[in-house]
């Protein structure tokens, strides 16, 4: 029952963090992080009415894609250029667009299966060199090159902050992104619909959802530390 329990209380902190902003659970996209966890968790969790998983590897996602039928996708790590085509037509959201050449390698696969592919714009919000994602003063830039390829459908930005143990700080990392999140919606681009900001994972989910994010991604709180 542990799972059951888990996905309960992390409802439980979804409700009261966007009760603290005037929203509702329904407001918020929880994606349940799958990654090196095996299919019968995956399940497990599934069959208490989650439908959303995140992954963050090509080959372990095609792995696990034709054994969890009638659930939805996100890719939320690192996606190779050469990654691409083994994944396109299987998920429904790539949270973690950080290179032109990567947009171009999506926008061509895209087109050949007639697909307008959803994606985030990763930040590098802390300019941590071990982790991917484009700087914020970058962003302008980068959104309207990204917004020229017809089969991309650039949604929002997506984070994963410093780790730290200073709440505050958490915060503050959120609430720049919650700037340059409301800054892209006043942008008048083609190819875009901008409405997620995806950013919070298992210690800090709450705190994001107070500062703005729609799109939580909770791993180690549903399904336990990895093996």
């Amino acid at each position: 029952m542990a799972i059951a329990e888990n996905i309960e209380a992390v409802l439980k902190k979804i409700d009261e963090a966007a009760c603290k902003i005037g929203k509702k659970r329904d407001d918020i996209t929880l994606v349940a992080v799958s990654k090196m966890h095996p299919v019968e968790k995956i399940l497990e969790a599934k069959k208490y009415g989650l439908s959303i998983f995140g992954e963050s590897k090509a080959q372990e996602l095609l792995q696990k894609y034709e054994m969890v039928p009638d659930v939805k996708w996100h890719f939320i790590g690192h996606l190779q250029r050469n990654k691409v085509k083994y994944i396109i037509d299987k998920v429904d959201l790539i949270q973690s667009l950080d290179s032109i050449e990567l947009a171009q390698e999506i926008d061509k696969r895209a087109k050949k299966i007639g697909k307008k592919m959803p994606v985030l714009i990763e930040i590098n919000i802390g300019k941590e060199p071990s982790k991917s994602g484009i700087y914020e003063e970058e962003l302008d830039e980068f959104v309207k090159k990204v917004s020229e390829f017809e089969n991309i459908i650039l949604s929002g930005i997506m984070t994963i902050p410093p780790v730290t143990e200073d709440k505050n700080k958490t915060r503050d990392y959120f609430k720049r992104m919650r700037f340059l999140f409301e800054t892209l919606k006043q942008f008048d681009l083609p190819n875009s619909n901008i409405k997620f900001l995806s950013m919070g994972m298992t210690d800090d989910f709450d705190i994001a959802i107070e500062e703005g994010a729609n799109i939580v991604r909770v791993g180690t709180g549903i399904f336990g530390r990895r093996m």
